[in-house]
């Protein structure tokens, strides 16, 4: 069948995060001077020990079934443990990662060939995104930021969707909604668990984009294998 879909994963495929991922700690203290300023009158050691004590427990539960929670339930629970009560719903929970999305962007930033590269495919092809991410609106809003976000017809976030690559219900409820089979689509991506072993399990084709060396996996076999975005054009026709 003819590849009618290509779709991407977001972070160190379209957008690249900088200095190798030193974005958590800046990113978690404004967090906490937002809630503290707002409330939380808790030292910032305290904050920082429980939030981690929760956020590990999220991520051990989470993992059993590639589960992603959004980022406000870690915010909201971490307040709770510490005798504030908030829930996920909460006006000040959503600031709070707001506060934290915010941090991060300054960290990110749009690959020198993305935009090119994405306007001489649209319109040949159908595109969108699958990341993983505990917070969707930061990945929406980077893509509008860097105004390429009217490029793709579906952005699928798992922090959204409570899964997360490479489990295939992500894939499949993707394909579902750009209606198209799994033959019918590309994936592009640079991780080889979340994006190609995922996305190969449900039948696409893989294009791996080689960021930076990876441990080896018996089930590594994308279609091709990319240096960078401006291959990917010529890459996608031999299909």
């Amino acid at each position: 069948m003819p590849i009618k879909v290509i779709l991407f994963d977001m972070f160190d495929t379209l957008m690249l995060i900088e200095k190798n991922h030193e974005f958590y700690s800046p990113s978690l203290m404004r967090m906490y001077r937002y809630l503290n300023k707002n409330g939380i009158d808790v030292p910032f050691d305290k904050f920082n020990a429980v939030y981690i004590e929760v956020r590990d427990a999220l991520y051990a539960k989470a993992d059993l079934n590639w589960e992603e929670p959004h980022f406000n339930v870690r915010v909201a629970e971490t307040l709770q443990k510490l005798g504030f009560n908030y829930d996920v719903s909460s006006p000040l929970v959503a600031a709070a990662t707001n506060e934290f999305c915010e941090e991060f962007m300054k960290f990110v930033s749009i690959d020198k060939e993305a935009e090119a590269v994405l306007k001489q495919i649209h319109g040949k092809y159908k595109l969108g995104i699958i990341s993983n991410f505990a917070i969707p609106e930061c990945v929406v809003k980077l893509l509008k930021d860097n105004k390429i976000y009217e490029l793709f017809e579906v952005v699928v976030v798992s922090g959204a969707v409570n899964k997360r690559k490479p489990h295939p219900e992500i894939f499949q409820t993707t394909l579902k909604m750009m209606g198209v089979s799994a033959s019918e689509a590309v994936f592009v991506g640079d991780t080889i668990d979340a994006d190609v072993e995922g996305p190969k399990a449900v039948g696409m084709k893989v294009v791996y984009i080689e960021r930076r060396m990876q441990k080896e996996s018996e089930k590594f076999c994308p279609d091709q294998i990319i240096k960078s975005l401006r291959e990917l054009p010529v890459a996608v026709q031999r299909y």
